[in-house]
């Protein structure tokens, strides 16, 4: 018995050894590409031919300043007031289409020096509870006492991306164009258009999501 005792140590012992070895290494990643950080207006190597953040930034700084520079938005009397609309997207890519306006919405707030004020439409439900317990005396506001009401839009401001597409056994090319307005919202003129357009070819087709 003792005999096959140390039979079974000897045999047992290396096991282990390489057992807890390599539950102690961890799990090898496999050999590739590392991933890069890079800014966001940078093409990098996995690249396709529709939109990328590249365009996405270059698009709205453009439709930013452009915004700035109309005439109504300048010379405006007070602050008016700007409701973003969905954007349209009738390209061929599946993509998140409404993050143009809150780029465009972003650079306006932060860099736009107070010239424009964008209604918090998306947030209605809330807003209307909260003004509704104000009225009702159950809160009460330091800011605005009387509870006035819910401000109007003075314009919208909207876009469209609009594509065109050539499949051949030499590759895929795309061409994207992306319009912009900004609309009276009394009287559905259209105050303010601009547009950026951007053609890619490739190899490869790419995915988006």
């Amino acid at each position: 018995m003792k005999r096959l005792s140390l039979v079974w140590t000897s045999t047992a012992l290396p096991m282990a050894v390489a057992l807890i070895a390599g539950c102690s290494s961890g799990v090898n990643n496999p050999s590739g590409v590392p991933v890069t950080v890079m800014k966001a207006d940078e093409q990098g190597f996995v690249a396709g031919t529709g939109v990328e953040s590249q365009d996405l930034v270059a698009v709205t700084d453009k439709m930013a300043r452009s915004v700035l520079k109309t005439p109504e938005i300048q010379n405006a009397q007070g602050v008016p007031r700007v409701v973003l609309l969905p954007v349209e997207n009738q390209t061929r890519f599946a993509i998140n289409k409404d993050i143009f306006l809150d780029r465009i919405r972003s650079q306006l707030n932060s860099k736009g020096q107070g010239k424009v004020r964008f209604l918090a439409r998306d947030r209605m439900p809330a807003l209307e509870q909260e003004r509704e317990l104000k009225r009702s005396g159950q809160l009460t506001s330091s800011s605005d006492p009387n509870v006035q009401e819910l401000k109007g839009a003075d314009f919208f401001l909207t876009g469209k991306l609009s594509g065109l597409t050539t499949k051949t056994k030499a590759g895929v090319s795309d061409y994207i164009l992306y319009t912009f307005q900004l609309v009276d919202a009394r009287t559905s003129d259209i105050l303010w258009e601009d547009s950026a357009e951007i053609k890619k070819q490739g190899v490869e087709d790419a995915a988006y999501r």
